[in-house]
């Protein structure tokens, strides 16, 4: 399967990623909203937990979209979407140690890993929104750990930026289907 095949293959099986994009986005702003109004260790564990429902949320949303929400098995892009994810788990151990020291370190520093992680999705899905939505979450991280704003202010942020980026990758989702 030639590249250009195993991408397309993945942006129809996953609407492009933007299902994945807006339950992610979902989660962050959760988790935001959460440390307004609770602690900062429940924040952190609706991000957690909520983070191990992205995949099969986006799964069922896809699904609701008639679309697969499954690769062709012989798609190698496969493994580099599985690979990368090790980024995340990377960004929430070094949040975990990092949490009880300073929490307000939390979300720009998964910014940085969840804005890495966008940068690869470009090659997965060959779409070019992915290296811009990717450079203005890690951007964010950058601002985020230098400002003295709040704990929960970049998960709602981060979050709202990537609903605003699911909504521009699901349309373009929609519009390659009607084509």
């Amino acid at each position: 399967m030639k590249v250009q095949e195993a991408q397309g293959d993945m942006r129809d099986a996953y609407m492009c990623g933007g299902s994945g994009v807006l339950i992610s986005g979902i989660i962050w702003v959760i988790a935001g909203v959460t440390a307004i109004y609770a602690t900062n260790q429940i924040s952190f564990m609706v991000f957690f937990f909520g983070g191990m429902l992205i995949h099969p949320l986006s799964v069922l949303l896809d699904k609701l979209f008639n679309r697969r929400g499954k690769h062709s098995k012989e798609n190698p892009l496969a493994n580099l979407a599985l690979e990368s994810t090790v980024l995340l788990f990377i960004g929430l151990y070094l949040v975990y140690l990092l949490f009880e020291l300073e929490p307000n370190w939390l979300f720009p520093i998964m910014l940085f890993f969840i804005g890495a992680r966008y940068l690869i999705f470009q090659s997965i899905y060959g779409l070019k929104i992915y290296w811009i939505l990717g450079l203005i979450l890690i951007g964010m991280g950058f601002f985020g750990l230098n400002s003295n704003q709040p704990f929960y202010t970049f998960g709602i942020i981060g979050g709202v930026v990537e609903l605003i980026f699911s909504i521009l990758i699901i349309r373009r989702a929609k519009d390659s289907m009607d084509n």
